[in-house]
């Protein structure tokens, strides 16, 4: 029974989440892109292209470019370039930051590098070191 419940869950971590809900929420762009989950136990180290949304909970090395959302979730660490539609911070970030509509800084979130977005949400407590360029067009 035990290990029933732990492949369970890895599989839970691993598999992409479109078209099933996460964390109370479901994929921004209608699953059809699908997702991707990095896990609290998943890293990656390099570059990681998609077109769909974007959810770590673990750790990320290199470059990250996706065509929807980005989730940086609380714990994880990400020391890369990002670029997504909405990205939603409640982890550590360090590199730059380009956001072609909202960033959400959440109280928990640090970004330490230079960001260009559209619109721009910071919480108390959050940390936010670095230039800020924003534009009423695209970020």
């Amino acid at each position: 029974m035990e290990v029933q419940e732990q492949t369970e869950e890895i599989q839970n971590e691993t598999q992409p989440y479109q078209g099933r809900k996460h964390r109370g929420a479901e994929t921004s762009n209608g699953g059809s892109g699908g997702g991707i989950v990095l896990g609290p136990r998943d890293s990656l180290v390099g570059k990681l292209t998609t077109e769909g949304d974007v959810r770590i909970q673990g750790t990320v090395e290199g470059e990250l470019a996706a065509a929807g959302d980005v989730w940086i979730e609380e714990k994880s660490t990400v020391k890369a370039n990002v670029e997504g539609r909405n990205v939603n911070v409640r982890g550590d970030l360090e590199g730059d930051l380009v956001v072609k509509d909202r960033l959400l800084l959440a109280g928990s979130g640090s970004v330490q590098g230079n960001v260009r977005v559209r619109r721009l949400a910071i919480e108390d407590g959050a940390t936010l070191n670095g230039n800020v360029n924003m534009s009423k067009g695209e970020g």
